[in-house]
């Protein structure tokens, strides 16, 4: 017997028969293998359904038996699409009540942005216009929260972060600004010393009094400036401030493979959509594409879920990019190995020198080269912010 569940979208019929003989019918009816459910009996008839598929093969079985059949009801979606084309208004405006519900669920209405001034949120909302994401577009046609996130953080300079919720149809962004200088508060008393040797190259000082000069050598935790100024017999303490740079140096080891292999992308690229129920999903556009069709095929998938008013569907729209790329091989000189492990050994000491400091030179103390790798060591020197403070302590008297 076929699927109940699936007998809905071939459609069936129900027969109310009477007569005699209907239990012999229903036998040969059988013997055919003419599917048959939900019989009762009802007094001295039979009610019964058959699949709309074989009701001219039941009508040819009923001629041989000494019985009436009469239609008594039509369900399934066959019957419903008739009544549909009968009511062809009707259906038209209950279809196009959905899609424009489907529709506006899925747009994007709104964009909350919380965190910033009023200049970064204006920066902020211009960026998002030139990426697509305004108000009024189909949130599937959008890039994906992440992907967001990352041209704003990228394109922005004066933030650090931001968060971004897709929350039905409002796209809300907590925004982290990058630390601008405060209005000064109060500082304690304390002395400026210097955090590391180094040979001081400038300085400037706005409070205290400076206790060494300009191209002086000065050790580590040596007093640089004093928080103490006035007369011997009347000391004021006041909280150092200023500016010290010393010429320091730095040692850095680095390897260089000669030979590296990375992938490029050789600018094909293939797109297709898809409806997923689940981990289930069904190609809708582009399904042809063959990957065996690109050498080495990267595949990225963007997934946005579907919503109907508040709810979500269970159902969600796929993008997949495939894109083509090719390894190639890049092969260093020994020359070229020293000049590119020099320049990783600058990224290196910038990261730890600060915006503030400077790389004035360098110098490799020693050059290997083994199993196709170059290995240095290499010495630079650089000017960077020396200053570190300590408090003054309270003298106590006895």
């Amino acid at each position: 017997m076929k699927n109940k569940w699936l007998s809905f979208f071939s459609g069936k019929i129900q027969l109310e028969i009477t007569g005699k003989g209907i239990e012999r019918l229903l036998n040969e009816c059988t013997r055919r293998s003419i599917p048959m459910f939900n019989v009762k009996k009802k007094k001295d008839a039979v009610f019964l359904y058959i699949p709309l598929s074989d009701v001219h093969a039941f009508r040819r079985v009923i001629r041989d038996f000494d019985c009436k059949c009469r239609f008594v009801r039509r369900k399934g979606f066959p019957f419903l699409v008739q009544k549909s084309k009968r009511n062809s208004g009707f259906t038209i405006g209950i279809a196009a009540f959905f899609i424009i519900m489907f529709l506006l669920s899925n747009m994007l209405w709104k964009i909350d942005i919380t965190g910033a001034n009023p200049e970064t949120e204006h920066q902020i909302r211009q960026h998002l216009n030139q990426i697509g994401v305004k108000k009024g577009r189909l949130q599937f046609t959008m890039l994906t929260p992440e992907k967001i996130q990352q041209a704003l953080t990228k394109r922005v300079e004066n933030i650090t972060w931001v968060g971004i919720e897709l929350n039905g149809t409002a796209l809300h962004m907590k925004v982290v600004e990058k630390n601008e200088p405060d209005k000064e508060k109060y500082i304690g008393p304390r002395h400026i010393v210097a955090k590391k040797g180094a040979t001081i190259s400038k300085m400037f000082v706005e409070k205290g009094e400076p206790l060494v000069t300009v191209n002086q050598h000065v050790e580590k935790g040596q007093m640089l400036v004093s928080g103490l100024i006035g007369s011997e017999e009347e000391k004021q303490k006041v909280g150092a401030k200023g500016k010290i740079y010393g010429e320091t140096w730095y040692k850095s080891k680095v390897t260089v493979p000669l030979e590296t292999s990375f992938d490029v992308f050789t600018g094909k690229v293939r797109t297709s959509h898809k409806l997923s129920f689940g981990s289930f999903s069904v190609p809708v556009w582009g399904f042809s594409f063959k990957k065996e069709e690109f050498s080495r095929p990267k595949t990225e998938t963007e997934k946005h879920s579907l919503h109907l008013m508040n709810f979500t569907l269970p159902v969600a729209y796929e993008k997949e990019h495939t894109r083509e790329s090719e390894q190639i091989k890049r092969v260093y000189s020994k020359k070229e190995a020293v000049l590119e492990g020099i320049e990783m050994g600058k990224r290196d000491i910038r990261k730890k020198i600060g915006s503030d400091g400077n790389i004035i030179s360098e110098k490799v103390l020693h050059e290997t080269s083994e199993n196709g790798k170059v290995k240095l060591i290499i010495l630079y020197q650089v000017i960077e912010d020396i200053v570190q403070t300590t408090p003054i302590v309270q003298e106590t008297k006895e």
